[in-house]
């Protein structure tokens, strides 16, 4: 079994930094939910899951519940943070004024710091990527319930090779040999789908076939390919539609040599221990959010998104649950 710290590309040091970072340590937040004979799944053994939707029941008992003073925000770490406190701040504003609330932006550098701040009880709301969804649903107690969708309730995006032209590379099979940048194996789009779908459609293994690189973040590898420092790479397409919005790079600059089918956006949700009342604020406030004018609008009409849509994890992230176990991943926790 892997352990989280494993999964996602850690290390201990990094670990230990996250730890500091918030106040907390890794592992020592217990629940009587350990020691709980109840149905779990795939969920860690801090978890129940007794309705079956596949994330942590809210804690029966009433001391493990949080309220929190102030809310702490997070959203999944791509792209320029400071561009995202702004993009967030007129909806935080809104959440302040649903839940009564003082609420914090934190911009995490990382997958990993984002699951251990929740895991650790540092994070109440957050945005997970898509590729890391399952693991904080699993490791930390999330509970999404929302994504963000068009006006006319499409939503998604797709997982997009990239390279750049007179780079040799024009069709997939020609990866083969060289090098192909992934963003972090946390990511959907930018590892674990690529991975599995070079796999099975095409016969392309990480170090067998091809030199793996890991950027960090989509935009990372988006600006490597446009650059030349990576002569492909796999990404979400979401973000390379809003860096050219901003004229972060120009369109000439790459060229797509493989689009993926339609995958679930960022899921946002809430810790599952907070109270009821307050989880009914939390959701109110992205419901009634009015988006027409806002600096929400203004950052992600660029990927044509306009409104909270609701959702399930049980069922919109059945896909990635698919594609991980194509990819041997392991949702435990350590």
């Amino acid at each position: 079994m892997k352990s989280l710290k494993r999964i996602l590309g850690g290390s201990a040091a990094v670990i230990g930094t996250v730890a500091l970072l918030w106040g907390g340590v890794p592992g020592l937040i217990t629940t009587a939910n350990a020691a709980e004979d109840c149905p779990r799944g795939t969920l860690d053994e801090r978890y129940c899951d007794r309705d079956g939707d596949l994330v942590a029941d809210t804690p029966s008992d009433p001391a493990e519940l949080v309220d929190p003073d102030t809310l702490i925000f997070a959203y999944t770490p791509v792209e320029d943070p400071a561009v995202y406190k702004q993009a967030w701040a007129d909806f935080l504003t809104h959440l302040e004024k649903v839940t009564g609330k003082k609420t914090l932006f934190f911009p995490v550098q990382s997958n990993a710091a984002q699951i251990e701040a929740m895991r650790s009880g540092r994070l109440h709301i957050a945005g997970f990527n898509t590729g890391s969804n399952p693991l904080a649903v699993n490791c930390a107690g999330f509970n999404p319930f929302t994504i963000m969708a068009s006006k006319d309730g499409n939503f998604g995006y797709e997982m997009e090779i990239i390279t750049y032209p007179g780079s040799g590379i024009e069709k997939v099979e020609d990866i083969k040999g060289k090098q192909l940048a992934f963003t972090a194996p946390t990511s959907n789009s930018g590892f674990k789908a690529p991975s599995a779908i070079l796999k099975a459609d095409f016969g392309l293994e990480a170090e067998r076939d091809f030199e793996p690189a890991f950027s960090g973040k989509h935009d990372n590898s988006i600006l490597g390919v446009a650059n030349k420092d990576y002569p492909a790479a796999s990404i979400a397409n979401s973000v390379l539609k809003r860096m050219i919005s901003r004229d972060v790079i120009k369109p000439e600059q790459v060229k797509s040599i493989y689009k993926s089918q339609t995958f679930p956006t960022t899921g946002f949700g809430v810790a599952h221990n907070l109270t009821p009342e307050l989880t009914a604020k939390i959701r109110e406030a992205f419901f009634t959010f009015e988006w027409e004018g806002s600096s929400l609008q203004e950052e992600f009409e660029k990927s044509n998104e306009g409104q909270f849509l609701e959702m399930t994890y049980k069922e919109f992230w059945d896909v990635i649950r698919k594609i991980d176990t194509a990819n041997g991943v392991s949702y435990s926790c350590e």
